[in-house]
């Protein structure tokens, strides 16, 4: 996890002068220097100009005789390449990193960006689906992209073919955030171009890759990380049981946000995913105003003064009957909400405790007795199961 390696002992400061830019991009483009090798690297020797300098003797303890660090040059280069394009590389701890993308794990330590930065400051929703989309599910992303939009979201999503493209087109007049999987001067899929170069004058282009990174099939997965990173709530129209869609919709869970999908036809393979998801505890949406009714009865991720598990969240105030039962009851009735919400099929803790929109304490403490009452199981990650 990054936050455990950038304790209070070792905050994460960002690059100050060009100098330590430069050396955060060579240390990240360095032959095997992958995201948790960088961030491990930086906490053991303070900068990167100091892990630079280590690389090729730790590269040679481990058998990698002859290891060469990316070159100064080869930074240069893909830094002067980036700011003829018109974009921009921003680095993990600046002002302009978006806020949401800095809480994950495996936050990217910089990302290019070529657009208006201030849209990630916005309430922004991930909107993502299947390639081979249908009319109507095309249909269902650009008016959910439209009336979102309209209600002051910004549109995240993965420029892909089908539902991603639908949700970019519908947002173009009111924000619209595409994520690539290669570099930013790479178009993916190419008939794509028109609607990336409309994105990157009036939205806002990112990607984690070198700039000229043509995209393989690996790296769509380790985009879409950051395409529910960057959101609060995943929205999945059309998706089929193994698609890359239901691994966004993973992502999410595991990053403690919100997932919500559109059901489909029984019959349809493309609805199966988010059928199944529905099924497994997503809340289900028919239109912008169930994703506005969700986001007001949840605890908000973003700009919460208290951590998720402070006790210190208040009950929603009940009236009448309810507001009389005793505590015996409400407790109950929140052991049953718990036990409706999960099936066997392991959700995320925290996303299940913003559903409830109880308490974090009382949920705390039902699930605990749950666990103790062999109702539920606890799995690896911060996940719960009902027993099978």
């Amino acid at each position: 996890m990054v936050d455990d390696l950038f304790s209070s002992s070792h905050p994460l400061l960002p690059p100050k002068t060009e100098d330590d830019q430069l050396d955060w991009l060579r240390l990240l483009r360095s032959r095997r220097v992958g995201i948790s090798t960088f961030y491990r690297l930086l906490a053991e020797h303070g900068t990167a100009h100091n892990a630079l300098e280590h690389l090729p003797d730790i590269a040679q303890s481990r058998g990698l005789a002859g290891y060469r660090a990316c070159s100064q040059k080869d930074a240069m280069r893909e830094l002067s390449q980036g700011i003829k394009y018109g974009a921009r590389l921003v680095f993990r701890g600046q002002p302009d990193y978006p806020k949401q993308l800095s809480q994950i794990s495996d936050a990217p330590p910089l990302i290019w960006a070529c657009g208006d930065l201030n849209l990630t400051k916005r309430p922004v929703t991930a909107l993502v689906g299947a390639r081979n989309a249908s009319a109507l599910g095309c249909r269902m992303a650009r008016r959910l992209s439209h009336d979102l939009g309209q209600a002051g979201d910004c549109i995240v999503s993965g420029l892909a073919r089908g539902i991603d493209a639908a949700a970019h087109q519908a947002a173009l007049e009111t924000g619209t955030i595409a994520i690539l999987a290669g570099g930013l001067k790479t178009i993916y899929p190419p008939e794509h171009k028109a609607l990336t170069a409309f994105i990157a004058k009036q939205g806002l282009l990112l990607s984690e890759q070198p700039l000229n990174l043509r995209p393989q099939a690996h790296h769509f997965p380790i985009r879409n990380r950051l395409i529910s990173g960057l959101a609060a709530q995943t929205i999945i129209v059309e998706a089929a049981l193994k698609s890359g869609s239901l691994l966004t919709a993973r992502n999410a869970l595991d990053q403690g946000r919100d997932v919500l999908a559109v059901p489909g036809h029984p019959l349809d393979p493309r609805a199966a995913g988010c059928n199944a998801l529905i099924r497994d505890g997503a809340a289900l949406v028919r239109n912008a105003q169930d994703v506005l009714d969700l986001r007001q009865n949840v605890i908000p991720l973003e700009n919460d003064k208290a951590p998720l598990n402070s006790a210190s969240c208040q009950p929603p105030v009940m009236s009448g009957r309810a507001a009389h039962e005793p505590a015996q009851t409400s407790k109950s009735q929140l052991q049953q909400d718990i036990l409706d919400r999960l099936s066997v099929t392991a959700i995320s803790e925290n996303h299940l405790i913003r559903r409830l929109a109880r308490p974090v304490a009382e949920c705390n403490a039902a699930i605990t007795e749950l666990e103790l009452d062999q109702k539920l199981l606890r799995h690896a990650g911060g996940h719960l199961s009902l027993r099978p």
